[in-house]
């Protein structure tokens, strides 16, 4: 399966990586040079830095002999155009995330396959949380406010501490956890974080570096 993802950032390149692992052959549009440059490095993938919304990078993209696009940047009007466009050219599924979960409708009107709301999404989960202790005292994120982030816990100074030690805070929340046996689970105050454990944490976007110094260490997510 091909996979087109426009967007570089820590929503496109955590979702590439995935997909990468499960043996996909991914592309991704991304046009900032710098995280093209990073994206290289870090994937097993073809980058194009260029701007998804303009259509000769799609045409260079091989959009038509996409399976898959999706629209992964923080920018709405960005990624409807996007798709849009896509839309032209491929039959294949296209998903578009959406940052303003208002503006999830004006995507679906124009035939996008599937939106994906993270404020939404983060709401999925916090009903599931709802009943662990202290959650009541979580800061309400506001619209376009937070992310979902998924991190490998990498700093010795957490291993072996319970989630309740550094959960709930008032810019974040774990909110999911892989077990031993790699099967997601809603973390509970007494569970124990240990080294290599994928977890995913609603973040206020202003807390992105601090959540990732938290348990990545020093280097954060992408080691710089």
């Amino acid at each position: 399966m091909y996979i087109v993802i426009m967007g570089g950032g820590r929503v496109g390149l955590s979702l590439a990586d995935r997909l990468i692992i499960h043996g996909y052959d991914v592309t991704i549009i991304e046009n900032n040079d710098e995280l093209c440059d990073h994206a290289s490095e870090e994937l097993d993938a073809m980058i194009i830095c260029g701007n998804g919304t303009d259509t000769k990078t799609l045409e260079e993209a091989n959009i038509e002999e996409a399976d898959v696009f999706v629209a992964t940047t923080g920018n709405d009007e960005s990624n409807l155009l996007s798709c849009i466009l896509v839309k032209e050219y491929t039959n294949g599924k296209i998903i578009a995330r959406v940052s303003n979960p208002d503006h999830e409708e004006a995507f679906k009107k124009v035939g996008i396959d599937k939106v994906i709301s993270p404020e939404r999404t983060a709401a999925g989960f916090l009903e599931k949380v709802i009943t662990r202790p202290n959650v009541a005292d979580l800061m309400a994120f506001g619209a376009g406010n937070a992310e979902i982030l998924d991190m490998t816990i990498q700093n010795p100074k957490v291993f072996g501490k319970k989630v309740s030690e550094f959960s709930p805070t008032k810019d974040y929340i774990i909110i999911s956890k892989n077990n031993d046996n790699h099967e997601l689970e809603i973390p509970q105050p007494d569970d124990i974080l240990s080294n290599g454990d994928k977890i995913s944490i609603l973040v206020k976007r202003n807390a992105f570096e601090k959540a990732e110094k938290k348990f990545m260490g020093a280097g954060g997510l992408f080691g710089f």
